[in-house]
């Protein structure tokens, strides 16, 4: 699929890929942190409804890939897009926040609320205080939380707090909880770290179903989940990126072993 996006795209001047081709597309970014360049002139292009999984050693880039896609961090130099023609260096987190949901590596959900309230405040159109306070859960809200119980697999916990999960149905809730958002992307940040087999083998089945719907990008360490799920694997190093392929192809490319899976 993506090698039939390529061939479709129009190069820019240069041989660039036209960023309307993509869900997200980095050009030639760079990003210095006092004299240190995490970003070193990344290029990286996402198509919609792709399972991209990113990896690479510690310190090859990854987080600060997913800060400049999210708003956090502004690049010293090239340019990010979303869905063609929106630029995201001219937007800050919450408005990024709109089309592009991200989850951290320690789930944050609100462990004194019950699964369905959590689900219900990520899903709420205003979250300012008040606004909150009076907010009216309409049978079309409640459709959409009963799907994504549904979808994470905890319709049964739903009247749980969210505090009692296991870390793996935590790590589902604030899939969830995006998920309510209705975001096009979905930045997933080491999500099986500390769950178990069986818990990884669903976080597997439940992000291999997401994509399609959504553009997933899974940045993981595991390689035996990576192998998994992978479609297409980018690996990450000083910045750049290092090698891109299927996963049998970037094993058995001498660069990647001797930076990265020969460690």
């Amino acid at each position: 699929m993506l090698e039939q996006a390529a061939v479709r795209a129009q190069p820019l001047p240069g041989g660039v890929v036209a960023p309307h081709e993509w869900i997200l597309y980095l050009d030639k970014i760079t990003v210095s942190f006092d004299g240190f360049r995490a970003l070193d002139n990344l290029s990286l292009y996402i198509e919609r409804g792709e399972l991209r999984c990113v990896i690479g050693p510690n310190g090859a880039g990854k987080t600060t890939m997913m800060d400049v896609i999210t708003g956090k961090t502004r690049p010293d130099d090239g340019q990010a897009f979303f869905a063609g023609s929106i630029d995201l260096l001219a937007h800050d987190e919450p408005e990024i926040a709109r089309w592009i949901g991200r989850k951290f590596q320690k789930p944050t959900v609100f462990v004194n609320h019950s699964v369905l309230d959590n689900l219900e405040l990520a899903g709420l159109r205003d979250k300012r205080v008040w606004p909150a306070l009076v907010a009216r859960t309409t049978a079309e809200d409640r459709d959409r939380i009963d799907a994504t119980l549904r979808t994470i697999g905890l319709t049964e916990h739903a009247a749980r707090p969210a505090g009692a999960l296991s870390h793996g149905q935590k790590q589902w809730l604030e899939i969830g909880m995006l998920l309510m958002q209705n975001p096009q992307v979905l930045l997933v940040d080491e999500p099986v770290a500390g769950m178990t087999k069986q818990e990884t083998e669903a976080t597997a089945e439940l992000l291999t179903r997401l994509a399609g719907e959504h553009s997933v990008v899974v940045v993981e360490h595991d390689m035996e989940f990576v192998r998994s799920i992978a479609r297409r694997v980018t690996v990450l190093h000083e910045g750049r990126v290092l090698a891109e392929g299927t996963m049998d192809a970037v094993q058995n490319d001498a660069r990647v072993v001797e930076v990265y899976l020969g460690e």
